[in-house]
């Protein structure tokens, strides 16, 4: 029996997860970002600008979708010496249009750019005290933690700009999803194409997803990292459920129609390719399908078990840019 892992009803929406603003640190207004990614071919832009949590309902119509979020970080340093040390930053996107009470809030730092501009738009619980940042393991996964029961989708940022390793992104807990694509970052010459550490997160036992976004700063940023959300329709919650179940893939470039399994065996349907390759747990390295040269493929298959642990692809074109599908496991696989 064929059991679709994307959706086989409903629409593609093209969605950048992961934008700056001039009500941050971008030079683009949100009205700016809007237009400019509307006629590139999409229909959501999550704004998720530093530090503050500011929606931006004035910008939703028919055809287009503002997400709410903000991006936090904790830095190593703090200070004018902070760009010496690791970071971490992390995305957090209301589910509900109207949850905009931003978690682990203080009330006079961690601000920058024209986020302190902003502050007096920021809803936060009053009755809370002032959150200390503080750059360890236990701190950021409280964070996360946090945001995920306050009811955010939770995304881990760039951990190659971030300058963080294993030791650190292994003992996070509490993501939604890692930002697997990093448009932003890798136009300016950092490797935020992070499948491996997609792969160690999945292989400790983490059911998370893989994002895609530009963190769009300037007009060279944009239009290059992208989410395709397969929803019933274009409204906020239809998104976030979307979202919350796992019904997207990342890419910077190929685009992925069909995603299912039949008969032991993980079937795609894509745009022109390269390569198509199954990366699974275990006990299997990698394997592809690769096109004859001056050849492209729009279609594979791979061979499936219970014993792989989590099966996921990656579909590469001729110029070296991938889409990534999230991982799935047995109980997902297999009756």
């Amino acid at each position: 029996m064929r059991r679709y892992l994307l959706p086989q009803s409903g629409n593609f929406y093209k969605a950048n997860m992961h934008c700056h603003t001039t009500v941050s640190d971008g030079r683009m207004t949100p009205q700016e970002v809007k237009e400019h990614y509307m006629a590139n071919g999409y229909s959501i832009v999550a704004f998720t600008d530093h530090h503050v949590l500011v929606p931006h309902p004035e910008l939703k119509e028919e055809t287009f979708l503002p997400l709410y979020g903000v991006e936090l970080n904790v830095d190593e340093i703090e200070g004018p010496e902070r760009a010496n040390g690791k970071t971490c930053h992390f995305n957090l996107i209301a589910l509900e249009e109207d949850n905009l009470i931003q978690p682990c809030y203080h009330r006079t730092k961690y601000m920058g750019g024209h986020a302190e501009e902003h502050r007096c738009e920021v809803r936060f619980d009053e009755s809370l005290p002032d959150y200390e940042r503080i750059y360890t393991c236990e701190c950021l996964t409280e964070m996360m933690e946090t945001a995920r029961k306050q009811g955010f989708f939770v995304t881990y940022n760039h951990p190659t700009w971030s300058r963080e390793r294993y030791p650190q992104y292994m003992n996070y807990h509490g993501m939604h999803a890692l930002e697997i694509i990093n448009y932003g970052c890798l136009v300016t010459g950092y490797e935020d194409y992070n499948p491996r550490v997609y792969d160690d997160l999945l292989s400790d036992g983490r059911r998370i997803y893989a994002v895609a976004g530009d963190d769009n700063h300037k007009l060279a940023h944009t239009c290059g990292g992208f989410t395709m959300i397969k929803a019933d329709k274009l409204e906020y919650r239809a998104i976030t459920s979307a979202l919350e179940q796992g019904h997207f893939y990342a890419s910077y470039g190929p685009l992925i129609h069909e995603l299912w399994v039949e008969d032991g065996k993980i079937h795609i349907t894509c745009s022109g390719a390269y390569q198509v390759s199954c990366h699974k747990q275990m006990p299997h390295r990698d394997k592809a399908c690769r096109a004859e040269p001056g050849q492209q493929i729009t279609e594979a298959e791979f061979d499936i078990a219970p014993g792989d642990g989590y099966v996921r692809l990656t579909v590469t074109d001729d110029r070296g840019r991938h889409a990534v599908t999230n991982a799935y496991f047995p109980d997902q696989l297999f009756d």
